[in-house]
């Protein structure tokens, strides 16, 4: 109980600061709703937050189908050329985001690549394959490969074999992928800071500038709207995957 304690009551405290009519929440003056009339009327933030899902949904598409691929390369063909892959593959997993933030900037400036919402979907579907890959490569170690065989023998092709035996034994993993991708890239700051050109601002950039701005109150009403977001997104997918009785 202590630790869900220490987990939930900050953010107990931030719901309840969100209707806090003052302005840096030091103390309690009365409920008010203008943080949330104040989030409603700020464009900049309306326009972080449509960046953000644009590059998270484009870069996790793109993370799924690299990720995929390595991993069944990795996995299909056992050379020494799949070991350096493996190791490629892994490296974005252990590099400092800092580190790994300098080197695309500097890839992007030497090529001569404005620095865009490109190069930032770029950079998010660097480090989010490499998640998708070792995701997919766990699932695909409990996979049984002569299903495929016997389905050839069969007379299936590769289209039925997908739909039928694939996509199911091995959609429970990409689903886990694609999702761990999207919230890696919806949370990223430091190369997103890092490789983001003037005006393509993501919303946790946004939020880092208006911390450094003294608007707190705005940010709570924020992470309340996400919060409650998640939290439906959560009991929804519960409902969904309960065995049916």
């Amino acid at each position: 109980m202590l630790v869900l304690g220490f987990f939930y009551l900050p953010i107990a405290m931030l719901f309840a600061q969100s209707f806090n009519a003052a302005k840096f929440g030091g103390q309690w003056t009365g409920f008010s709703l203008r943080w949330y009339d104040e989030l409603w009327r700020r464009e900049d933030i309306h326009q972080a937050a449509w960046n953000t899902l644009l590059i998270a949904t484009i870069s996790t598409t793109a993370s799924v189908v690299l990720g995929v691929l390595a991993a069944w390369c990795i996995h299909r063909f056992r050379t020494r050329a799949q070991r350096i892959h493996y190791g490629l593959v892994y490296a974005p997993l252990v590099v400092p985001d800092i580190l790994m933030g300098l080197s695309l900037l500097f890839l992007f400036i030497n090529i001569g690549l404005s620095l865009s919402l490109t190069t930032i979907i770029i950079a998010h579907t660097t480090f989010c394959m490499s998640y998708v890959a070792l995701v997919m490569l766990g699932r695909l170690q409990d996979f049984d490969e002569s299903m495929i065989e016997a389905a050839r023998d069969l007379g299936a092709n590769w289209p039925t074999i997908i739909r039928r035996i694939l996509l199911p034994l091995l959609g429970p993993g990409l689903a886990a992928g694609a999702l761990l991708a999207f919230t890696l890239s919806i949370d990223d700051f430091v190369i997103t800071f890092l490789v983001s050109g003037p005006g393509n601002t993501t919303l946790p950039v946004q939020i880092f500038s208006m911390m450094r701005r003294s608007s707190p109150q705005v940010i709570n009403a924020l992470s309340v709207i996400f919060m409650t977001v998640t939290f439906i997104l959560v009991i929804l997918s519960q409902r969904l995957t309960r065995p049916q009785s």
